[in-house]
């Protein structure tokens, strides 16, 4: 099962690698097929001097996490998006968090949920009938069951 990664769940899963983010990246990859648009790359370069002040941990702790972390991602070119999922996106979005554009249109396109913890787009793209989106503990929940029928 495809599921595209946003933004603040790497965010977390780079913070808190013990955690049940941490465990769905590095134990999920049987059960899911995490893919993420290039642009996360840049977001998270972004955030390294706020996480570091944040977290007090040291730079090579931030990166070995995010390695961990990313390295059950695979990135994909915004390139395969047509013009047009791009502006359908944007429109859902776009009173929301217009950076989110890139995970609604990926979404889209590749026919998969939007693993999130941002609430606001969450509740934003629920509210415009918009459901390929899953939270943390739907997204756990759901591997725990593939696991029982396996």
């Amino acid at each position: 099962m495809k599921i595209i990664v946003e933004a603040n769940i790497v965010f977390s899963g780079i913070l808190n690698s013990e955690g049940k983010i941490g465990d769905l990246f590095i134990n999920g990859d049987k059960t899911f097929e995490f893919i993420a648009p290039n642009f996360l790359r840049e977001e998270i370069a972004h955030h390294y001097a706020k996480w570091i002040k944040i977290s007090k941990m040291s730079m090579d702790h931030i990166r070995e996490a995010e390695y961990q972390i990313c390295k059950e991602i695979s990135f994909i070119s915004e390139e395969q998006i047509k013009k047009a999922t791009w502006l359908s996106a944007h429109s859902l979005v776009s009173d929301i968090d217009p950076k989110d554009t890139h995970y609604v249109a990926f979404s889209k396109h590749f026919k998969c949920k939007i693993w999130s913890g941002d609430k606001q787009l969450m509740f934003g793209l629920k509210a415009k009938g918009f459901k390929n989106i899953i939270s943390t503990d739907d997204l756990y929940t759901l591997r725990l069951k593939r696991l029982k029928k396996q």
